[in-house]
């Protein structure tokens, strides 16, 4: 007995490619798996996530201090959330890297499927099938018309149809017929819109600027001249302040309406403003600037953000010189519109430096629009101006103004309190009129209150575009939900013995959605079939 011994196992060959031909093929697959309808999906997901920070948590560029705020309350938790840029979600490296690939993955995925698109758009109507009655929808039946009658009526009744007539030989013809492509239009047309929203909207980013000032709601004025003019200035990465579009607004008045539970119904300010040839010739043009009504002026928006009151002081000092300063306390209580801030005098006259230091004032404290007092406390009790007070605290000593450092406009340097350079020299609660005495002679009159508002000066040049693309993907939307891609097929021959004339068959297929489409297929088919006057 002889044995054979069996063959090797057949042993994998090795991969002989080269480390170049590897990183192509990795670079391929990673091209088409970014590049594909799914990707996209997530993506899009994941920056809709990505903006809840930024809806959720305060935002740096908007209101620092409130984040500054946000961090003390919430500790290590707060301090970890702002490594990770959650208080700058927008700049962030994270939210910008989901932007960009967003981007090129909707620009490599609509590339190939416009080209399909066209090229499905010149092709002509498949042909018929051989056997329609394996077609979803089907109707066979006889009449005793002319062929070339029911021909002619077939292509009448679907003239809104893309479709081509054949000769499939021994006189039987056949008309394809297809309806529905505006159902991938809608869907490019959507995907356009949304990578053209993107493309603008990051563009916007590098153009538009936007900054918040406070005006005195006095006749004082504002004018766009550069950035310093500003309180805060929000500039995109190619504005640099030097070339802000130039108008000017004058805030007349500041017109504030509640209801009897203390609740906003509006607000309103009569402003005026110049902008273009209005700036040469002096004229002003008035306007009511409402919240939802902001002033739009050659492509900038004003918006009106804010309102608050600014106590008006008048101090004269021991040598007969008088000193009015108006400065804008900021909102502590909004419900009640209770103030807090600080407004600081330099006392004129002293050409000493050092000297000039030490007798610098500064009055703070709460100002309470309708003042209710309970226990020598001063609150507030409504929001509207109804014989204001305030509760201030009168300093003297070195304020700091020229240290070299910024300081806040509504408070003093506290460390300065703290070592002795700043002394408090009273504390009082003052009605609209009323005045008091330092020990050195100087006098500190509250003079009234008057209202601020604060605006928003906003620009962005792809507005406009960034409107355009957002209504086209609502169109596309629903153009691509709406419209159902169909085929029809009719088949026309002559009878043979026992039966009819000409013999029709009408075969239809819903290329997505069935829904509906028997119906329409039972109208076209028999009128096609009967010769039914209609559309």
């Amino acid at each position: 007995m002889t044995t054979t011994e069996a063959p090797p196992a057949q042993q994998p060959k090795p991969n002989h490619r080269s480390p170049l031909k590897r990183v192509l093929a990795f670079l391929r697959n990673t091209w088409r798996g970014l590049t594909s309808m799914r990707t996209a999906l997530v993506l899009l997901f994941l920056l809709a996530l990505a903006a809840l920070p930024g809806a959720l948590l305060p935002q740096r560029r908007l209101n620092a201090p409130k984040v500054d705020e946000y961090i003390t309350a919430h500790g290590w938790w707060g301090t970890l959330l702002d490594k990770l840029e959650f208080y700058d979600v927008y700049s962030s490296v994270w939210f910008s890297a989901i932007y960009i690939l967003l981007m090129v993955s909707l620009v490599g995925c609509l590339t190939p499927r416009s080209f399909e698109y066209v090229k499905a758009m010149r092709a002509k109507p498949v042909l018929t099938p051989r056997k329609l009655g394996r077609m979803p929808h089907y109707r066979v039946a006889g009449t005793e018309r002319p062929l070339e009658d029911v021909l002619e009526d077939a292509n009448a009744r679907l003239s809104g149809w893309r479709r081509v007539q054949r000769d499939e030989g021994d006189g039987v013809h056949s008309i394809s017929a297809e309806r529905g492509y505006l159902r991938e239009t809608g869907n490019l047309v959507f995907h356009f819109g949304m990578l053209g929203l993107i493309v603008f909207f990051a563009l916007g980013k590098l153009f538009s600027y936007d900054g918040q000032v406070i005006v005195q709601a006095d006749g004082s004025q504002f004018c766009n001249g550069g950035i310093y003019n500003y309180d805060s200035f929000n500039a995109g990465l190619r504005v640099d302040g030097t070339d802000l579009t130039p108008f000017c607004v004058k805030v007349n008045d500041f017109t504030a309406h509640y209801t009897p539970a203390g609740q906003a119904d509006y607000f309103h300010s009569k402003i005026e403003y110049q902008a273009g040839d209005d700036l040469q010739t002096g004229a002003w043009r008035p306007y009511g600037l409402e919240v939802n009504s902001p002033l739009r002026v050659d492509g900038v928006r004003v918006y009106l953000l804010d309102h608050g009151y600014t106590p008006k002081f008048t101090v004269t000092f021991p040598d007969g010189s008088v000193r009015t300063m108006a400065t804008q306390w900021r909102t502590a209580i909004v419900p009640t519109m209770t103030a807090e801030g600080a407004t600081k005098f330099d006392q004129p006259g002293i050409t000493d430096e050092a000297q000039r230091r030490t007798r610098q004032l500064a009055i703070t404290g709460l100002l309470a629009p309708t003042p209710l007092v309970h226990g020598g406390i001063l609150t507030s009790t409504a929001p509207e101006l109804n014989n204001p007070q305030v509760a201030v605290d009168i300093y003297r000593g070195d304020l700091g103004l020229d240290a070299g450092r910024g300081q806040s406009l509504f408070e003093i340097d506290q460390s300065r309190v703290a070592d002795g350079r700043l002394k408090k020299l009273s504390r009082l609660n003052m009605q609209v009129g009323q005045e008091t005495k330092l020990d050195d002679g100087t006098k500190v009159k509250f003079d009234g209150v008057q209202p601020w508002v604060g605006l928003q000066v906003s620009h962005d040049p792809t507005q406009g575009y960034v409107l355009g693309f957002a209504i086209a993907m609502f169109v596309g939307l629903g153009g691509s939900l709406l419209v159902k891609r169909r085929r029809l097929w009719v088949r026309v021959r002559p009878g043979g013995e026992g039966e009819a004339r000409t013999v029709i068959e009408v075969a239809g297929l819903a290329r997505t959605d069935q829904a509906g489409y028997g119906e329409e297929f039972q109208r076209i088919s028999e009128r096609l079939v009967t010769g039914e006057k209609g559309s």
